[in-house]
């Protein structure tokens, strides 16, 4: 069972409250770049994140806004910052801890959001059934080339029809494989 392997690079979601914190009242998200996952997109803004041990710059946001603001980083990103960051499925925030995000307009304190996703796939109901996948189950996928080949273990399987078939791995992942753009991987059930 083939499926399209993503690398997902340290992003930030947003709340609209956070938004106009760093971007001025009633700033909204320009889409740069439509992403796999339907409706979500790259955009224009861009803000830098702060820790207790360091901050990265520039780092993207991802559209559109959100219930939560949510930073999702490798953890090769979190030990740089001097953040623990747990891994946690997308959205799953909360104790985790928080950080300082750094706009054009000002500056948004986060208490909680930090994490480094969990490995997962996104399917369509309809996708789902054709691989015999349920949600949340957990499975394995084989990615990489020679020299370098990996099974990635503990990847959660989300279905949903607001899904289109992709797994995400955050660049440390994607690093220890090798990996360069979008490959494919081989779901081991």
């Amino acid at each position: 069972m083939k499926i399209m392997v993503e690398t997902s690079a340290r992003h930030v979601h947003v709340t609209q409250e956070a938004l106009e914190a760093l971007f001025g009242k009633d700033a909204k998200l320009t889409n740069k770049k439509d992403l796999s996952q339907p409706g979500q997109f790259a955009c224009y803004e861009r803000v830098d994140i702060i820790g207790p041990k360091g901050e990265m710059k520039n780092v993207s946001i991802l559209g559109p806004v959100r219930a939560a603001t949510q930073i999702e980083l490798s953890l090769t990103d979190a030990r740089k910052l001097g953040i623990a960051a747990p891994v946690r499925e997308s959205g799953d925030i909360e104790g985790t801890p928080g950080c300082t995000l750094v706009g054009p307009n000002g500056q948004y304190e986060v208490s909680c959001g930090v994490i480094a996703a969990k490995r997962h796939i996104h399917l369509t109901p309809k996708d789902a059934e054709e691989y015999g996948l349920k949600d949340k189950q957990i499975v394995s996928v084989e990615v990489g080339g020679e020299g370098r080949k990996l099974i990635f273990g503990d990847v959660v399987v989300r279905v949903s029809e607001k899904f289109a078939p992709a797994m995400h791995i955050d660049t440390d992942e994607s690093n220890a494989a090798g990996l360069t753009g979008t490959v494919d991987g081989e779901i081991i059930a």
